[in-house]
């Protein structure tokens, strides 16, 4: 399925959910792993604040790119940040969605002021 490139330059991310392991199997626990690599995959929610709108997503992050000193509130940055549309029949349910992946999550700094005097 293809993903779509996210642009983030003009857009600030707040982490809402510290990193925490992506589970593939809820029912034994086993941890989602990177296709590639085999790396373990977590996830961290963030609030996306973009042109006066927000919203909060899921966002699938290799166990290796999760940066150390993440502060829950705080602004972090998404390199590489890609959304890809997916869906799927559970208990003869129709289900669709989008889900967001990135290289890495990192802390940031928030953007100055538009128009701000010192």
């Amino acid at each position: 399925m293809r993903t779509i490139r996210v642009e983030t330059s003009a857009a600030t991310i707040l982490l809402t959910e510290a990193p925490e392991p992506k589970v593939r199997d809820r029912q034994t626990g086993e941890i989602a792993k990177d296709a590639v690599s085999g790396e373990a995959l977590m996830t961290v929610g963030v609030v996306y604040i973009e042109d006066g709108e927000s919203s909060l997503v899921k966002v699938t992050v290799p166990e290796g790119g999760v940066a150390e000193g993440l502060v829950l509130g705080s602004p972090v940055s998404l390199p590489g940040l890609v959304a890809r549309p997916w869906e799927s029949v559970f208990n003869g349910q129709q289900r669709h969605g989008i889900a967001y992946r990135s290289a890495a999550v990192t802390p940031a700094s928030f953007p100055a002021a538009m128009g701000a005097t010192a």
